[in-house]
């Protein structure tokens, strides 16, 4: 299983790679196609220059530059922890008890997709308003964030189990919980995890915005500050590393994700799919 698990490595880092030369390239051949002012749109190598070189943008050094990136991009990360964190388990909580308890899902389910459509921008300040600025906010509004898409893929999951699995532990006296802890948890793993992929990136989401309207800290609030004072390269450049961050745990959930499916999934055993 060692060799298939650096094999699968090597195939993801050569993924990552390859999509990232097509994005910058990409991203070259649009800032030449739609002519905009270079004031505003920067390229690749302007990018480049800010973090790995002195840069003619500012008075700043690309060190002192990187150095102010990486301390605003740990506190993104800590806010968007906490989001993804609390809206992943709320959702497979919920999941789980819509298995257990079905009418349940017909019930709540609707309520979900409500609390989903009202404009996040217009409903965050409500919640600023009532639990203040600190971790509630952003535990919240990353749950608000993740929750729909983890619980609803987590639900269909969770109901796609094998019928005739499930008949097997009941002629053998299983209960509702013992079909669901052993039947239907394992049946929804491809399914959590591709919620998971889904969620990293809108958690991330969620902290910025956190951060750009009440915090003002971290890569969300720094963006807010580089925009008033027109420092649009470090726009770009934190905006390319939000991506960069979200394509890389991206690529951590799909690495982690076959050789668990091939432990626990439901083709437990297929260590070839690793």
């Amino acid at each position: 299983m060692a060799g298939l698990l650096v094999r699968r490595l090597i195939r993801t880092l050569v993924a990552l790679a390859g999509s990232s030369l097509f994005l910058l390239a990409l991203w070259q051949i649009a800032l030449h196609s739609v002519h905009v002012s270079p004031f505003i749109a920067k390229s690749p190598i302007d990018v480049w220059n800010y973090l790995f070189t002195d840069p003619r943008f500012g008075t700043t050094t690309a060190a002192e530059n990187r150095s102010q990136l990486i301390g605003l991009l740990g506190v993104t990360l800590k806010d968007a922890g906490v989001g993804f964190g609390c809206g992943v388990t709320a959702s497979v909580l919920l999941a789980v008890l819509f298995a257990l308890v079905p009418p349940l899902e017909a019930m709540f389910l609707p309520l979900a997709m409500v609390l989903r459509t009202i404009p996040l921008v217009g409903f965050a300040p409500i919640i600023y308003i009532v639990f203040g600025n600190g971790t509630v906010t952003v535990g919240l509004l990353g749950t608000i964030i993740v929750f729909l898409p983890v619980l609803i893929n987590t639900a269909l999951g969770l109901r796609s189990a094998s019928a005739q699995s499930i008949d097997l532990v009941r002629v053998y006296g299983g209960g509702r919980w013992t079909v669901v802890r052993m039947i239907a948890i394992p049946s929804a793993l491809p399914n959590l995890f591709a919620s998971l992929k889904i969620a990293v990136p809108l958690s991330l989401v969620g902290a910025m915005l956190y951060e750009w309207l009440f915090s003002l800290k971290g890569l969300g609030g720094a963006i807010t500050v580089a925009n008033a004072d027109s420092l649009y390269v470090e726009t770009w450049t934190i905006v390319v590393l939000v991506a960069a961050v979200s394509i890389l745990l991206y690529n951590l959930i799909d690495f982690i994700e076959a050789p668990v499916l091939a432990l626990w999934g439901p083709k437990a055993g297929n260590y070839e799919a690793v």
